[in-house]
């Protein structure tokens, strides 16, 4: 047989011709007049390698984000700096000192590669990271609050995705949740009357993901820590995103800081890792020492405990906020979010240009003004003006679905937004070594539908 199956391994090249044989069983069974060419040797040998090759393809692949969604949930959020690169291979193909102590040569802690980075970032007094932040919340409470009561404003008992809820992973840690305020209006006299001797803490969750608007009052970070510090209760903020840059100076909405609400009075605030701060998958907790060093102490931190990849990227990343410029220019998630939108057009009809050259019969492509997201369960009213492709395919020739379904299936996939009767192609999320990709991947499912048509 050819290259492919030549150099597969037996048990693949195996599987691949026992499913092919299978298949064309099937057909023949359901076929009142059975296609012979279904048996052609040439035929059914580039069928076995065509499954070979499928059956050797990764299933976890990169592919071509043209959504114009920057945190894109599904298709893996924030990209990693390619200058971090390096150091992460460093740390994955040699041994390190992920827990050992090289000062006093004795086991350490892997925490201390990225707290003390953290802290000088910002300004808190200590740190740990977990493996996402719903980890971080169900620590936190677990060790905080445990068989006592939580009190939250009902108004931000929010769901996050996958259809996780405030409320289930407070159950799952034990605490007790005790709602107060209205849906739309929370004040501090709420808090203040709700507290008892079992209370344990003081919850506020920033709607990261969604706003409610008009007549409404959320008491601030800096009340409920003045309340909390008054009655010996500490205030634990869930930021959920978390940012360490004040966005509202690239032109975004506000999106309140990790150093704003340590600076307000927070005890403990958790945020993610790979949304608005454009790392890995992480869950982050930051706040007082000694509440800190109590989270660290906790059996659950051993099932929730990140990975030393995690840990080198994370630090990795981490280090570019020293200079916040640095970080707005490497930081891909950061860089997409504040990119001058001639940059974005530039870009746009620079891939326009590329398929018209093709002259695709029955395609037309021009360059429309759109808008894109954040994505990530962040900054959700905020529009991100955009530029894109618009592709549109004559109805003779095809449809926009056969399209999508062609380049949703291409190799690399490109993820496309349908609208109306056009496929886009945004061009805020696509990057320069993206954009032949996106050229053969159209040119390569025209012909497909073109065939298909014949």
């Amino acid at each position: 047989m050819g290259l492919i199956v030549s150099d597969a391994p037996h048990s693949v090249v195996l599987r691949a011709t026992r499913e092919t044989i299978a298949g064309i069983r099937e057909r023949i069974l359901a076929d009142h007049e059975p296609n012979p060419g279904l048996l052609d040797p040439v035929a059914v040998r580039a069928r076995v390698e065509e499954r070979v090759s499928r059956l050797l393809r990764p299933s976890l692949r990169p592919v071509v984000n043209a959504t114009g969604v920057v945190v894109h949930t599904n298709l893996g959020r924030s990209l990693l700096p390619t200058e971090i690169l390096p150091s992460l291979c460093e740390a994955a193909s040699r041994y390190s000192n992920l827990e050992y102590d090289l000062d006093r040569g004795e086991r350490g802690s892997r925490y201390s590669h990225v707290e003390e980075i953290l802290t000088e970032l910002t300004g808190a007094e200590a740190g740990l990271v977990v493996n996402n932040n719903a980890a971080a919340v169900l620590i936190t409470l677990e060790t905080l609050a445990k068989g006592r009561e939580v009190i939250v404003s009902r108004g931000e008992l929010v769901e996050i995705g996958g259809s996780f809820r405030i409320p289930d992973v407070m159950a799952r840690s034990g605490a007790i949740l005790r709602e107060v305020g209205t849906t739309n209006r929370t004040h501090l006299r709420d808090y203040e009357e709700a507290m008892g001797d079992g209370t344990a803490l003081l919850l506020k969750v920033h709607k990261s993901n969604f706003h409610v608007v008009g007549f409404t009052k959320e008491v601030p970070v800096a009340d409920l820590a003045g309340l909390g510090k008054a009655c010996g209760i500490p205030v634990c903020v869930d930021l959920g995103s978390g940012t360490l840059v004040d966005l509202s100076r690239y032109g975004l909405m506000h999106e309140p800081t990790v150093q704003e609400e340590l600076a307000a009075g927070a005890d403990v605030v958790t945020f993610s890792g790979d949304k608005l701060l454009g790392g890995p998958q992480a869950g982050i907790i930051l706040g007082k020492g000694p509440i800190i060093e109590k989270i660290k102490r906790n059996p659950l931190n051993r099932a929730l405990r990140i990975d030393k990849l995690t840990l080198a990227s994370l630090e990795a990343v981490l280090r570019l906020y020293r200079d916040e410029q640095v970080a707005i220019r490497t930081i891909p998630t950061l860089r997409m979010m504040t990119l001058a939108p001639q940059v974005i057009r530039d870009r746009a009809e620079r891939l326009c240009s590329l398929l018209q050259v093709g002259s695709l019969s029955g395609f037309s492509f021009s360059v429309r003004e759109v808008v894109g997201r954040v994505g990530g369960g962040a900054l959700p009213f905020q529009e991100l003006g955009s530029f894109a492709v618009s592709v549109r395919i004559a109805p003779e020739k095809g449809s926009p679905s056969e399209l999508e379904k062609g380049l949703r299936r291409h190799d690399p996939p490109v993820i496309v937004r349908m609208e109306n009767d056009s496929i886009l192609l945004d061009a805020r999320t696509l990057k320069e070594e993206d954009l032949p990709l996106v050229v053969d991947a159209i040119f390569n499912v025209h012909v497909e539908i073109r065939e298909g048509h014949g």
